[in-house]
């Protein structure tokens, strides 16, 4: 079991958005890693914890493409939203400073793809001095290969890998 503070921790969902969710995953539909993150950000957001969702933007486009919103359902329950427009979710976002300036030390990530964007925001937040914590039950990547490989070598390098279900607040 490991047991979060709600003061200092919030949850990141990382480019759960229409067109992404909709891509053929592995190990689990996008529809699982979307409804995995929605239950974790109700726990989350019952303990008082933030949930901040980020979302990727193609730079130097007109319009982005059909499907680039975040999932209603996950807009609906995010406390902020951060704008990418690199894989991870820190370069020129102002996501470190929203943290920071709510106290946060202590990061719990979900999303897709497991080996692109929420490895890139991991190992950005890992330089900038967060603990991380990873929910593998709630992410998903185009293969199985580059979801397991991440998740068995590089995520337990860089912080704790859990199922959602061994996460409560203390």
């Amino acid at each position: 079991m490991r047991t979060l503070d709600a003061r200092s921790t919030a949850l990141v969902l990382v480019d759960l958005m229409d067109r992404i969710v909709a891509n053929p995953l592995a190990p689990r539909p996008g529809t699982e890693v979307v409804a995995a993150s929605l239950e974790l950000a109700d726990s989350f957001r019952k303990a008082g914890a933030p949930v901040v969702a980020v979302r990727v933007e193609r730079p130097n486009v007109a319009e982005q493409p059909p499907g680039s919103d975040l999932v209603a359902e996950v807009a609906a329950v995010a406390d902020e939203v951060v704008v990418k427009r690199t894989i991870g979710a820190f370069q020129a976002t102002g996501l470190d400073e929203l943290l920071r300036a709510r106290g946060v030390t202590t990061l719990v990530l979900t999303g897709i793809a497991t080996n692109l964007g929420v490895e890139s925001t991991a190992r950005a937040a890992l330089d900038l001095g967060y603990e991380l914590v990873f929910v593998e039950d709630a992410m998903a990547a185009l293969t199985e290969e580059e979801h397991r490989t991440p998740v068995a070598h590089s995520f337990p390098r860089l912080g704790s890998v859990v199922g959602r279900a061994e996460l409560q607040f203390g």
